[in-house]
């Protein structure tokens, strides 16, 4: 396949897959070599084994770092910090894309930047939706379980240190019994501690917001 005919096809992709090239080719081995060669060629970048994206010449679409994280590793939804500053809960976006997923953890450095995965069992594997940004679909942790899955990978409970600590903020967006229930969901008892005390600091936040 020649560079003009791949860019015509797959100009307009966020991330190619090999086997989407493969389709109506006779010799996929070929195709996986000429992907290589446009890698080394800077064409190409090489985002992990078997993706891709287009080197920034020849890119029509950006795609955010939210699709491309769950496009890299699957099933996966985007969590942790980088959930919490998507909903404005924290001050500052994390520089390190951390996802869930109930596949091995990982962490994936390309030229897009730093994708970490962290693994949680099946039965946790909820508590996100699929959003459109930018034009892409991006699966992100709604903003209870973004809390609940820093909160779970924390050692003992969420003291008010430690709470404060995270610097969270706009906690008027947490919804109180959606935190409450996804806490008991979970079922973990260190972690229905850790929400009340979360849930007193937000109390407290509102009421001093009130009195401003």
């Amino acid at each position: 396949m020649r560079w003009g005919a791949f860019l015509e096809r797959f100009g307009e992709h966020s991330v190619i897959e090999p086997p989407m090239v493969y389709v109506g080719e006779a010799n996929p081995r070929a195709i996986q070599t000429q992907l290589s060669r446009w890698v080394k060629t800077g064409k190409l970048l090489k985002l992990a084994r078997g993706k891709y994206v287009l080197a920034p010449p020849y890119r029509k679409v950006n795609p955010p770092l939210e699709h491309v994280a769950n496009r890299l590793v699957y099933p996966s939804y985007v969590s942790f910090e980088r959930a919490l500053a998507w909903h404005e809960l924290i001050p500052e976006t994390a520089v390190v894309l951390t996802s869930a997923t109930t596949g091995r953890p990982r962490v994936v450095e390309n030229a897009l930047g730093t994708f970490r995965y962290r693994h949680i069992h099946r039965r946790l594997f909820w508590g996100y939706e699929t959003v459109t940004h930018l034009q892409h679909l991006c699966m992100i942790a709604l903003p209870e379980k973004a809390l609940l899955d820093v909160l779970y990978f924390q050692t003992g409970v969420g003291t008010a240190e430690r709470i404060h600590e995270m610097r969270l903020q706009n906690l008027d967006r947490l919804d109180p019994i959606r935190l409450r229930t996804f806490a008991e969901q979970i079922g973990v008892r260190r972690l229905r501690e850790s929400v009340s005390v979360v849930l007193t600091h937000r109390s407290e936040s509102l009421r001093v917001y009130r009195l401003a």
